[in-house]
């Protein structure tokens, strides 16, 4: 694997770290927790932020997201669309979320599923593949490797999120 790749791989485990702590141990209660209407919940954050991984780098990678191709989308039985990754949710659709029982295995295990598959593609790349670009809708257009920063920027600030409300749930 190259340099960078090494890096990527090195910043979508930590994203994982972050996902694991932020879940171990909390019952589905607990995942469901916000602390006002308006907010987002653990369980809400991490699957958003998994999704957005899982489409983003399936896209990338001309694949089917694991959350249709392993059947995560059965198993969360979700009343969203399939193709649904949060974007666009109010505040209905993430009680919504917490409001279905939704544990921590779950999250992480669907979490783990996403991750596997991210670092398996992260080492099939070569520097070049960073420079294809994925996405012409924007000027400049979007680089592979832009969208991958790009994932792991918008997933470590969920998790980021996600880790803060597991503190606030625990605090004295």
């Amino acid at each position: 694997m190259t340099a960078s790749g090494d890096l990527l791989t090195d910043a979508f485990g930590r994203i994982r770290e972050i996902v694991h702590e932020a879940v171990d141990g909390l019952s589905p209660d607990e995942l469901a927790v916000r602390v006002d209407e308006g907010a987002n919940s653990i369980a809400w954050l991490v699957w958003h932020l998994t999704r957005v991984q899982d489409d983003h780098v399936a896209d990338a990678a001309g694949t089917e997201e694991v959350w249709i191709a392993q059947e995560w989308s059965e198993r969360f039985a979700l009343p969203f669309p399939s193709g649904a990754t949060g974007y666009g949710h109010r505040a209905e659709d993430i009680a919504a979320l917490g409001g279905s029982g939704i544990g921590a295995e779950l999250l992480a295990g669907y979490h783990d599923a996403v991750h596997e598959r991210t670092v398996a593609y992260l080492g099939t790349l070569d520097d070049a593949d960073l420079e294809r670009v994925v996405d012409d809708a924007w000027t400049p257009p979007v680089t592979l490797g832009v969208r991958l920063v790009s994932v792991v920027s918008d997933d470590l600030q969920h998790a980021g999120q996600a880790a803060f409300v597991r503190g606030w749930l625990e605090r004295p």
